[in-house]
């Protein structure tokens, strides 16, 4: 392996935070103009995720903010630019930052995309698809196994949505990820817009790829809005666009897999046109009642 750089002073001053322990309710993407009320209604949701490449500065008012939530929630950590499926060696000076706030905030999960966002020394700020070959399956799992050794914790891989397949791919995207988690003993997350979203866009059945994704794996459910185009030929084109309520069709299939799988902490995403507190906790709560809805009983995470 790679030696890493040091890691960034304040990771070795972390504050001592609270042992919550995740329990499988729906929380909320943590959004900086929401910390005033989400401190005022401390039953609000179940935890908050954060994007680790917000918090990669040495401190400030985010830092600031993040630990006050912290000291009252469990918090997940998603990473959005670790390139794991990128044609080249993880970036060891974001590798490293990335395991500082990992180490600062001890959360509760740590989860990274199936995608690339990075080329030679230009990063790309979108989430690009990878072909389902056996080269880059052997170089996303070499990848994993090295983020995994970095952070000394299991990491969990989310499912992409795409707008394009590859002609050189020799393996669906079911059997794609099912290998990486096998190979690497990574968990998975399991995005059910995007799976919705990929489904349109490629004109497969949702319901049958829920069906055979290895759930037994999944430690953490996203959920999110997506944007509804046309394509060049008329037909249906699905954006997962992050800034909109979450689907009816998409809280369908979210009941399916409760309904297999038992209850699964459950994100509520929302990055783009972020509406008011009390709106992002509602998506929460309509979550959480399927979740204590479920009759298989609960499954813990973390």
């Amino acid at each position: 392996m790679p030696h890493l750089p040091s890691l960034p002073a304040h990771a070795h001053d972390r504050a001592i935070f609270p042992d919550f322990q995740l329990t499988p309710r729906a929380g909320a993407g943590l959004k900086p103009e929401h910390i005033d009320a989400i401190l005022e209604d401390s039953d609000g949701v179940g935890f908050f995720e954060v994007h680790a490449e917000n918090y990669m500065g040495k401190g400030g008012a985010p830092h600031a903010a993040l630990a006050k939530i912290r000291n009252h929630f469990p918090i997940s950590v998603h990473g959005v630019g670790l390139s794991i499926g990128g044609s080249e060696p993880l970036d060891a000076d974001h590798l490293a930052r990335f395991v500082a706030v990992v180490k600062r905030y001890e959360p509760a999960l740590v989860s990274e995309h199936l995608a690339w966002s990075t080329h030679e020394h230009t990063y790309y700020n979108d989430l690009l698809p990878v072909p389902y070959t056996q080269n880059v399956l052997d170089r996303v799992v070499e990848h994993i196994d090295r983020v995994q050794d970095a952070i000394g914790r299991q990491m969990l891989l989310e499912n992409p949505s795409t707008y394009v397949a590859f002609e050189q791919s020799t393996m669906t995207e079911l059997e794609f990820i099912a290998a990486v988690a096998r190979r690497s003993g990574c968990g998975l997350l399991l995005d059910i817009n995007n799976v919705f979203v990929s489904a349109t866009n490629h004109r497969f059945s949702a319901e049958t790829y829920l069906d055979r994704f290895p759930l037994v794996s999944v430690s953490e459910i996203h959920l999110a809005g997506h944007a509804p185009e046309t394509d060049d030929a008329g037909l249906p084109l699905l954006i997962d666009a992050h800034d909109r309520p979450v689907a009816g069709e998409v809280w369908a299939l979210y009941s399916r897999v409760i309904d297999m799988t038992g209850a699964i902490p459950t994100l509520i995403e929302w990055d783009n046109d972020v509406p008011a507190w009390a709106v992002l906790k509602s998506e929460a709560q309509a979550a959480d009642r399927i979740l204590s809805s479920t009759r298989h009983g609960l499954r813990h995470a973390g």
